[in-house]
């Protein structure tokens, strides 16, 4: 790998930014990948930019063979992260739930009698309100957000700062009528219709949930389901 790759590799890992690595495994030549940009010695193809998809959905490195060359594919995506905002029932079922799927939990609410190590025991709490917190954690694309306090106190400034992030997922709890005050509340700070197409809300996979754990079940269901997009969009 030549110098300069090599420290544009390392400059985007530490940037957290989602970055792929393709090489001809005959001739050495390399391409970087960094938030779709390309630079390097191959060009990057549509179907080069499918096997970039694939791997970055899988999180693994893959060998295929594309234009008469084999290439391999190595995906370098930022470490796994959910950010909870409020420490509510549905939280302490889906903190276990995504340690077991590789996300880092992180658990964010001022309410210091919900928020406590005996609710969440092991877990990284941040008892800031979540407009400094979200500025000092700094979703990228490796991470999701989920807002679960129903108050728009809490939920809000997160849910603007994500919109404003590379999150992948970003979700928020409430019916219908709440997902129409949370819009109009939103649209005042200047977000529009792209910006609420991102939010998953209702949160969670309709499996028709009801207790926390089920609750938690269908969000975490739904994240893993917009994290391997490309394996979704491909079968269908």
């Amino acid at each position: 790998m030549k110098t300069k790759m090599l420290n544009d590799l390392l400059a985007a890992q530490d940037a957290k930014a989602a970055t792929v690595l393709v090489t001809d495994i005959e001739s050495g030549a390399q391409s970087l990948v960094v938030d779709g940009a390309a630079t390097g010695d191959i060009s990057i193809t549509s179907d080069i930019t499918d096997a970039i998809d694939a791997v970055m959905a899988d999180d693994r490195g893959k060998t295929v063979d594309i234009g008469g060359k084999r290439l391999f594919v190595r995906a370098f995506n930022p470490p796994k992260r959910l950010i909870i905002i409020g420490a509510v029932h549905i939280a302490q079922p889906l903190v276990p739930m995504a340690r077991l799927a590789g996300f880092e939990p992180i658990v964010v609410d001022p309410r210091g009698a919900w928020a406590t190590p005996e609710r969440f025991p092991d877990v990284t709490i941040d008892s800031r309100w979540p407009d400094d917190a979200m500025a000092d954690l700094d979703p990228d694309s490796g991470t999701a957000v989920v807002a679960l306090t129903h108050d728009p106190k809490l939920d809000d400034p997160a849910l603007a700062a994500a919109l404003r992030s590379k999150a992948f997922y970003i979700g928020a709890l409430g019916g219908m009528k709440s997902v129409g005050k949370r819009r109009e509340r939103l649209s005042e700070e200047g977000f529009g219709e792209a910006d609420f197409a991102r939010i998953h809300g209702p949160v969670g996979l309709d499996i028709g949930a009801i207790s926390p754990a089920e609750i938690a079940l269908s969000i975490l269901g739904e994240i893993t389901q917009t994290r391997r997009r490309y394996k979704l969009k491909k079968a269908a």
